[in-house]
């Protein structure tokens, strides 16, 4: 067996389908190989009429997945030219897209840690089940990036400002405030999840889950619609902050202190993408819009210094440059959403949203 082979395990039992990411070490962290042998297994299943549903799960104990190989990402920017990042983020995008029009139901168990790329496999799926283990975050500010394979799309749609707050923060989401801002469909109690797997393999998917489905504790979110959805509608980065600060909520202020801990232009980025994705309409022109600002990433120094400080040299200490967010221009925004010429992604207009999942 090859080590993309090994890094993604494919089999069925009965009327399922199983993806299983196999990076537990990596926490499943999703490699270029990785996306296409995903690719290739779901053209096998949608034109086999003995697969009905689509599981994807991640090995270990820890979680579904951590995101891309920022590693990889990282030296690619930092030492070659990018084009194999692009060429990367070109397929898993289109990936994210696929999921999301998959004819057949698609169930991601987003147990434990769930981030970035992590997210594109599992987000966009027709089925989306979470565990009082699950942590959803996008956490791409945090290292000079923004969020990307749908990411926007996804938070844009979440109510109120919360999309924004998760977005800009990279907080995590627990199952009840991914239930509330729409990244998830249904709680399953970690425990239940063999015995969820193996029904899926007999019964249809809306059987299946009847058996296991359970309210989920508390989440942190709901309590916090005052005064999230008031100090993110601010129209600048600057502004949110501004009033995060002056709120007089401790948790507000907690946050405006997070943000500021953040790069700038990642976060002024991360805020004019969601505000676009609104307007955008479908998935396939957000990813488009994304894979532009992603490509711009790869020239800006916040990404490899936001990626040495966090994952290489781990000293959680970013040198920003820009440094501050006064020093962001608003011409330096919009550069991040050039168009690309002849390397555009070029998804919007080719995906048959009409596609109706029976499950």
């Amino acid at each position: 067996m090859s080590g993309t082979e090994q890094a993604v395990l494919l089999h069925t039992s009965g009327r399922a389908a199983r993806i299983i990411l196999n990076r537990p070490k990596a926490l499943n962290a999703l490699t270029h190989a990785m996306v296409r042998r995903i690719d290739q297994a779901l053209t096998t299943w949608e034109r086999d009429p003995a697969v009905e549903t689509v599981v994807i799960t991640g090995a270990g104990e820890r979680g579904l997945c951590a995101g891309g190989d920022i590693r990889a990402i990282h030296d690619d920017a930092r030492d070659g030219d990018g084009t194999a990042s692009a060429a990367f983020w070109s397929d898993e995008y289109r990936l994210n897209a696929r999921i999301a029009h998959y004819p057949k139901p698609y169930v991601a168990v987003m147990d434990g840690i769930v981030m970035g790329g992590g997210v594109g496999v599992s987000g966009h799926g027709s089925v989306r089940v979470v565990t009082e283990r699950s942590r959803i975050a996008m956490p791409e500010t945090g290292i000079g990036f923004v969020p990307d394979i749908g990411g926007t799309y996804l938070l844009a749609l979440a109510p109120g400002e919360l999309g924004t707050h998760l977005a800009l923060t990279g907080a995590p989401a627990g199952a009840a405030d991914a239930l509330l801002c729409g990244l998830a469909d249904h709680h399953v109690p970690s425990a239940a999840l063999p015995a969820l797997l193996d029904d899926l393999t007999r019964l249809p998917v809306r059987e299946a889950l009847a058996r296991h489905v359970a309210s989920p504790a508390g989440g942190v979110l709901a309590a916090q619609r005052a005064w999230i959805d008031d100090c993110y509608a601010a129209d600048t980065v600057e502004a949110i902050i501004g009033r995060l600060l002056s709120h007089g909520e401790p948790a507000a202020k907690e946050t405006a202190e997070t943000l500021l801990t953040k790069s700038p232009t990642a976060l002024k980025v991360t805020l004019a993408s969601l505000r676009r994705a609104r307007r955008l309409g479908p998935l396939e022109p957000v990813l488009d819009q994304e894979y532009r600002v992603s490509c711009a990433c790869l020239t800006h120094p916040d990404l490899v210094e936001g990626i040495r400080a966090q994952v290489i040299d781990k000293d959680r200490a970013p040198r920003w440059s820009p440094g501050t967010l006064a020093e962001v221009a608003d011409a330096d925004v919009r550069a991040f959403f050039a168009p690309l010429g002849e390397r555009e992604l070029g998804l919007a207009g080719t995906a048959d949203t009409a596609v109706e999942v029976a499950w």
